[in-house]
């Protein structure tokens, strides 16, 4: 197996370098950029398998790197996990309604940074699914072909809206997911859902679940995900 390519896009020198030097050691090759145009200019040639990318860029900051990035169909499959610092989580919503993956917090664990490193190579690796196909984590089953949830072999009863949060986040486990993403997986059929709502349906979706409510996880100032 060929080795895998990280690329950080990273203005501090020393972080870069703390970067290089771990995931060396897990073995991925580390490419880099300390400015988003240099980034914008070289992933595209580079083509690497996961972006690292810091929302707080001199010059082309982020989100705009993100952006563009996301709207070239060359680079736009590229997973991407961003770098915050605390109190962005307006930014965070953003990227991740832009299409990023996920991100971690400065400081961060590196242990944490290469498992979700991991996590989104895996996803991209992992075959499309059928929207039909049955969901399983653990003793939790959710089969949309029935409209059915399942919890230890016994019958949850769930609205469809309820049924629909739950689906969407089971199917990719670990994504964290916007308000308004849920929003955008659940409308439909006349179902008016809205940011509060969504909040009102995780409360009553998580009562049903019962002692499996901890399967959804509140993403504090962005949104929802399902425990990977």
């Amino acid at each position: 197996m060929s080795r895998k390519t990280v690329f950080v896009v990273e203005d501090e020198e020393d972080i870069v370098e703390l970067l290089a030097y771990h995931l060396s050691r897990e073995g991925y090759g580390v490419l880099s950029a300390l400015n988003g145009e240099e980034a914008i200019r070289a992933i595209p040639r580079k083509m690497p398998d996961v972006i690292l990318l810091d929302l707080m860029l001199p010059g082309l900051d982020g989100l705009e790197v993100c952006r563009m990035l996301k709207k070239d169909p060359a680079t736009a499959a590229i997973p991407m996990i961003m770098l915050t610092a605390k109190g962005e989580e307006s930014d965070v919503v953003t990227g991740l309604e832009l299409g990023a993956d996920d991100y971690v917090t400065k400081p961060f664990s590196m242990k944490v940074l290469v498992a979700r490193i991991h996590a989104v190579l895996r996803r991209k690796r992992e075959p499309a699914t059928d929207d039909q196909a049955p969901i399983r984590a653990r003793d939790l089953v959710i089969n949309p072909g029935r409209h059915e949830v399942l919890v230890k072999g016994k019958r949850v009863d769930l609205t469809f809206s309820e049924f629909r949060i739950l689906q969407c986040l089971a199917r990719r486990p670990g994504w964290v997911m916007t308000r308004e993403q849920i929003i955008d997986a659940v409308r439909g059929r006349d179902y008016a859902v809205t940011d509060r709502s969504v909040d009102v349906q995780v409360v009553g979706l998580r009562k049903k679940l019962g002692s499996r409510a901890d399967y959804i996880e509140t993403v504090r100032g962005v949104g929802y995900r399902f425990k990977e």
